[in-house]
């Protein structure tokens, strides 16, 4: 009796361990499936749950979406690492150096960073009615100090941005833009926002955003310069790329840039650049497009609504 049995129950044990096999690897294709990344989503502007996360190796090759730096550079304390300077004023009216160092988790300078669209540090100045922008390369010493050199800067409240990638540590590979406030003293006159437009105009040329961002969503952004009506097609690549667009939320002057996809062609850019754009705050954006033609560098600006 028993020997005509075992047969039975090991037939059975063996179909209910295959069955199990199959439904393991039913639901390991299922989750794998929900982490795939659809195309055009920049997830690098979410905030990450670990400093020590890093992008994925494939992102650096898909246009638009290498290097974006996760949060929205309010805080000088990231991950670990910090923004620090004892610039907290600079003098108005004339050239002024903001020198500052970037500490990593152990508490120590940090002085090797990855190049990122042909630099190691961006950094940024803007006003906070989001005027007065500034976009400069600073140098570094031995040491991990860094000086931005800038131009004359109006009274009132600024904020410094850093951009940068570690390239060693805990946070290597990691982008992430670090930001501290500075009092540049004197009469303060604030300069109301311009309404939110399509179009505005710079050194002759005139900048067309068409698209309608929505907060948190990505979304088709196209820029198209014109020159006296006609299209502009010999933007010339600067910093890799044929322009350079940041944008600033109005109130709290949150951080956020932009790649655009088009592909670098020589001395042949425009007249239309792509971008991918997901601006995480609903309301009022100021963007800077900073393009080169000519070997001369143009910076537009306009304030776009985002819903």
């Amino acid at each position: 009796m028993f020997a005509s049995t075992r047969p039975t129950v090991r037939r059975r044990t063996l179909a209910a361990a295959a069955t199990a096999a199959v439904l393991a690897l039913t639901l390991a294709a299922c989750g794998s499936s929900g982490n795939s990344s659809m195309p055009g989503m920049d997830h690098g502007a979410k905030s990450s749950a670990s400093p020590s996360m890093k992008a994925s190796p494939s992102m650096g090759d898909m246009p638009g979406m290498d290097h974006m730096a996760s949060g929205n550079g309010l805080s000088d304390t990231k991950g670990g690492y910090r923004l620090t300077s004892q610039d907290t004023a600079l003098q108005s009216g004339k050239q002024a150096a903001y020198r500052f160092a970037i500490s990593g988790p152990d508490g120590k300078p940090v002085t090797s960073f990855a190049v990122d669209q042909t630099k190691r540090m961006h950094f940024y100045a803007i006003r906070s009615d989001l005027t007065g922008f500034q976009h400069v390369h600073p140098t570094m010493a031995a040491d991990g100090t860094w000086t931005a050199d800038l131009a004359s800067l109006a009274p009132g409240s600024w904020r410094m941005f850093t951009s940068f990638t570690p390239d060693s540590g805990s946070g290597k590979g990691t982008a992430l833009v670090l930001s501290r406030a500075v009092t540049i003293p004197g009469t303060e006159t604030k300069t109301p926002l311009p309404g939110a437009a399509k179009s505005t105009e710079t050194d002759g040329y005139t900048v067309t955003v068409k698209g309608a961002p929505m907060a948190g969503m990505a979304h088709p952004l196209t820029v198209t310069v014109t020159k006296g009506g006609k299209p502009v097609t010999d933007l010339q690549p600067y910093l890799d790329t044929y322009a350079h667009l940041t944008a600033f939320h109005a109130g709290d002057a949150a951080f956020a840039h932009l790649h655009p996809t088009t592909k670098v062609n020589g001395d042949h850019g425009g007249p239309e650049l792509s971008f991918n754009a997901e601006l995480p705050t609903a309301g009022n954006w100021r963007l800077f497009l900073q393009f080169q033609t000519g070997d001369k560098l143009h910076t537009a600006a306009l304030t776009l609504n985002v819903g």
